[in-house]
């Protein structure tokens, strides 16, 4: 989740507009020392450096509106191209027939691309074209005449802002849709986790309820039938039905938000522990984050149910917990016939989801690994990784896999 988030919060117009906001305090700066170097060469260097004065002012003034598009509103880029022109025309008056005739800088020299670039991020290479196109001219027309410096300093900066505007709309789309598929990641995710937990109630009850009517008869094979319907109907919804919006509240299984202390999964799987499921692990206890806890507990479960439904109710199950430094190994085996080759796929497509999700799908969420081993005639064992991370965060598994063991089939 924490790499999403980051995702989502990337933006590539950022650094360009921390770039425009250093690019335009420096020339500013820049264009009052040329004025200063050259303030024995002014005509009327009042205009000069009154010009210059109010253009200082208000580069340093305007440095904040910088930080993002929504702040460089339409009104305020108009008069900020519009303070850029006004010195370009304003040159010949200052500077007389001098450095002017000489194709000398003009009075805000090379700051007036700036302008020209923040209205190319803030609007693409249209707003780009039409700010140096309107440079472009000022320029012409201060000068008189179409000298090859001039063009040169036109072009140039009329390629280059309208390049950088093409970049920021191509930036500006992928960006979406970089937001529409972390979106659409998140609600496969809910899916899938909605799915998982559909299997692990609604879809085993309305199995049982099917199984129980069929052999009792009479009216509860009726019963039994409808349940059968119910559940077949429930799996193709949760398979090929429609992404459901996230979740507000929180399931049934989610911790407090203050909740933060770790879990003993050996505590959790206790519960498991019976006449025919022999648990064994450490005897400290094994602490995880508390949703990797009950999720890895969660999965644990499901592949116990996959015992007692496709090995037998009286199956014998071991399960085995094995704390390393930064992972967990919980490994659950059967003594069942095995899983048939290609079952997993058929189960799948059947909308069977007890490997796939409830499984599979819990310890892929938390950054860890699910394997199924299954040998005709001798059992299956489902191996589950969990790697040891704070909650909420987004570490991957590390180390060695090992396989955990599951009710011969899980479908």
């Amino acid at each position: 989740m924490r790499r999403e988030a980051a995702a989502m919060s990337m933006s590539v117009e950022q650094p360009l507009w921390r770039a425009l906001t250093a690019y335009r305090a420096l020339t500013a700066v820049y264009a009052v020392a040329i004025a200063v170097v050259a303030r024995d060469s002014y005509e009327r260097p009042q205009v000069a450096f009154g010009y210059l004065a109010v253009l200082l002012v208000w580069t340093l003034a305007t440095l904040p509106r910088f930080t993002g598009a929504a702040r460089c509103t339409r009104p305020f880029l108009a008069v900020d191209t519009g303070l850029a022109l006004a010195g370009i025309l304003l040159t010949p008056l200052a500077d007389g027939a001098g450095r002017h005739a000489a194709d000398g800088p003009t009075l805000p020299s090379i700051w007036t691309a700036g302008a020209v670039l923040a209205c190319a991020l803030k609007g693409g290479w249209r707003w780009a074209a039409a700010a140096s196109t309107l440079v472009g001219a000022a320029n012409l027309a201060q000068r008189g005449e179409a000298s090859p410096n001039t063009l040169h300093n036109v072009l140039l900066v009329w390629v280059a802002a309208i390049a950088i505007g093409y970049v920021v709309e191509v930036a500006r789309a992928s960006e979406r849709t970089l937001a529409r598929a972390l979106e659409i990641q998140a609600a496969t995710r809910e899916r899938e986790r909605l799915a998982r937990d559909i299997h692990d109630g609604v879809l085993q009850v309305l199995a049982m309820v099917q199984r129980r009517g069929t052999a009792v008869g009479g009216e509860a094979a009726e019963l039994g039938r409808l349940a059968g319907e119910q559940e077949a109907a429930l799996r193709r919804l949760i398979t090929q039905g429609p992404v459901p919006e996230p979740r507000t509240a929180a399931g049934p299984d989610a911790a407090p938000e203050d909740d933060t202390r770790p879990q003993d999964l050996m505590a959790l799987l206790g519960r498991y522990a019976d006449a025919r499921v022999t648990l064994s692990g450490p005897g400290t206890p094994v602490e995880l984050a508390p949703h990797a806890a009950r999720e890895t507990a969660a999965a644990v479960g499901a592949a116990l149910d996959n015992v007692r439904t496709h090995v037998g109710p009286r199956a014998r199950a071991w399960v085995l917990v094995e704390d390393e430094p930064d992972q967990v190994l919980v490994s659950v085996r059967d003594e069942g016939p095995g899983i048939p080759e290609g079952r997993l796929a058929e189960a799948a497509e059947e909308g069977r989801l007890g490997v796939a999700q409830s499984i599979r799908g819990r310890l892929r969420d938390l950054g860890g690994t699910a394997e199924l081993v299954s040998v005709p005639g001798q059992g299956t064992e489902v191996e589950l990784t969990v790697p040891k991370q704070d909650e909420g965060g987004g570490g991957a598994a590390t180390g060695r896999r090992y396989p955990a063991r599951t009710g011969g089939g899980t479908q």
